[in-house]
């Protein structure tokens, strides 16, 4: 199509032609009939029973507009993790929350930071806003704070931490958290990703509540789709200041989360037990499978979450993209990090036993060949 032609059609505005768009793990690989997808870090064990039988009450209810204010997840959020209801926003999945913040805090010719390996939709959703992204190198796949605060400028307006990050699975302690706030200025909005926080288990880690509480610029965001096993009604949250609950419902879409979604994110909150359950399945087969790993002589970085970045040789017949080949002919569907600035990784999420003893043993036979 020519200059002439393009000038007589509506044209996005700028940035948004710069835009990458999100590419989700693979699901599927032509003439293998059974897949193990390992490549969206969803939970092995599925939702709650009582997620589901609260999801399929929910029919009786297609008529009528859900509730708006979404009250009921709301007050389950608050209730377990003991928080102020007034201070919960619950949306379409985290993703749109990040958006919603983007488009609520960022305008043209600002700048919102995030580091080299940080959530793709960071850059999507800056970009989309007008604003300009600024990447930050991470340090050996750790946010370094110093590099954080050494690019904040008189434009940054928000600064996005992932945390655990993906797709490292590294996370930032509580303290470090806290001296990148105290070096922002107090106009500048820190976000905290916290997707992956129930699965943590270190003393020094905190996902964001407390610093939320005492600050008036930081946000927390979670997320329904990891530990709860819910990402087909994609289910988020975040906790904020009021003046920001405030300016972001301003302009959040009406009935921006669905009545099955809402029931069902109630009830899995509330299931404490299966929480537990997952959490512990997670931590036993990410250390098995850290174990199998290390005596393939693969490099895995040290994971707090419920996957694992593996690291392959720069070798042609051994590199990340022959494993990703064969493991795909033999059923094991992991993540390519290219994006994300690893060439040489596959990031595979912790899956069912069957799975996880697949890879190891396909792996096994790959690297032998």
């Amino acid at each position: 199509m020519n200059d002439f032609a393009k000038a007589q059609r509506p044209t996005p505005k700028a940035g948004v032609m710069d835009i990458a768009a999100y590419v989700p793990g693979k699901a599927t690989v032509h003439g293998v009939a059974k897949v193990h997808k390992l490549s969206a870090n969803e939970s092995p064990l599925g939702a709650s029973p009582h997620a589901v039988e609260a999801y399929r009450a929910t029919d009786h209810y297609l008529s009528s507009y859900p509730d708006g204010e979404v009250i009921a997840l709301r007050q389950a959020i608050a209730e377990t993790q003991g928080l102020n209801i007034e201070n919960i926003l619950c949306g379409n999945g985290s993703d749109e929350l990040l958006g919603l913040l983007c488009q609520t805090y960022l305008a043209p010719g600002d700048e919102a930071i995030f580091t080299d390996h940080g959530f793709l939709v960071y850059k999507i959703q800056t970009l989309a806003a007008g604003a300009k992204p600024v990447i930050v190198k991470e340090n050996d796949t750790v946010i370094d704070v110093d590099a954080v605060l050494a690019a904040v400028t008189d434009k940054t307006k928000v600064v996005f931490i992932t945390n655990p990050g993906n797709p490292t699975g590294t996370y930032v302690p509580f303290e470090e958290v806290k001296r990148l706030h105290a070096g922002l200025p107090p106009h500048v909005l820190l976000v905290l990703d916290a997707a992956y926080a129930e699965y943590v288990r270190k003393n020094d880690y905190d996902a964001g509540v407390a610093l939320v509480s005492a600050s008036d610029n930081v946000v927390m965001t979670r997320t329904f789709s990891k530990i709860h096993g819910l990402p087909a009604l994609r289910i988020g949250w975040m906790y904020a200041p009021l003046h920001v609950t405030d300016a972001v419902n301003r302009v959040r879409g009406p009935f921006n989360m669905n009545s099955a979604a809402i029931a069902a994110g109630t009830a899995a909150i509330r299931d404490r037990d299966h929480v537990q359950k997952a959490c512990a399945f997670n931590a036993e087969w990410a250390q098995w499978l850290t174990d199998e790993f290390t005596k393939l002589g693969l490099k895995v970085t040290p994971s707090v979450t419920n996957f694992l970045l593996v690291h392959f040789p720069d070798t042609q017949n051994k590199s990340a993209a022959k494993a990703d080949e064969y493991l795909q002919s033999k059923g094991y569907i992991l993540r390519r990090v290219t994006s994300y600035g690893f060439p040489e990784a596959l990031r595979m999420s912790i899956g069912s036993e069957e799975a996880n003893r697949g890879v190891i043993a396909a792996l096994t036979e790959f690297l032998k060949s």
